[in-house]
């Protein structure tokens, strides 16, 4: 099925890997059948390793629209998200997502995202970067106060 936006964001992908600027990956964000934003992956050339196409078009998204959450808003994404970008989807709020390629298509030319996914099953401290737990108690202050504000504005 041809969607213009989905080729718009594969149009991104190509010309992002043309420009020599980053990676394959272009993503779109819809709102009422209106572009709102987009991203191209800008990890080398800026880096920065959170500079997904996915990330980098719901930044934009988020300042050209003025709101910290994109509900009734669509993604199109050249490819499957990663598991960071899939947190900032999920984050954001968005309605939906369109991918082209899948994950294992990355996989093929070295995008593996599925070590992430491993790790994420094995404990805190058997991952390959550990993950230790420290202050505790101190650091629940913070939600004490989160928690206490009347005027927070929640997400």
């Amino acid at each position: 099925m041809d969607n213009p936006f989905m080729a718009r964001a594969v149009q991104l992908s190509i010309e992002n890997v043309l420009s020599g600027l980053g990676g394959p990956f272009g993503a779109v964000i819809v709102r009422d059948g209106n572009i709102v934003a987009e991203g191209v992956n800008r990890v080398t050339s800026t880096n920065d390793p959170t500079a997904h196409a996915e990330v980098v078009a719901i930044r934009s998204a988020c300042g050209n629209l003025g709101v910290f959450d994109l509900k009734g808003c669509e993604l199109y994404a050249s490819c499957e998200p990663c598991p960071m970008c899939l947190g900032a989807i999920y984050w954001s709020r968005l309605a939906r997502v369109c991918f082209g390629a899948s994950a294992a298509d990355a996989s093929r030319i070295g995008f593996d995202d599925s070590a992430i996914y491993r790790e994420f099953a094995r404990p805190h401290f058997d991952r390959s970067i550990p993950m230790v737990q420290m202050m505790r108690e101190n650091a629940l202050t913070a939600f004490r106060v989160w928690n206490e504000k009347t005027d927070k504005i929640p997400y």
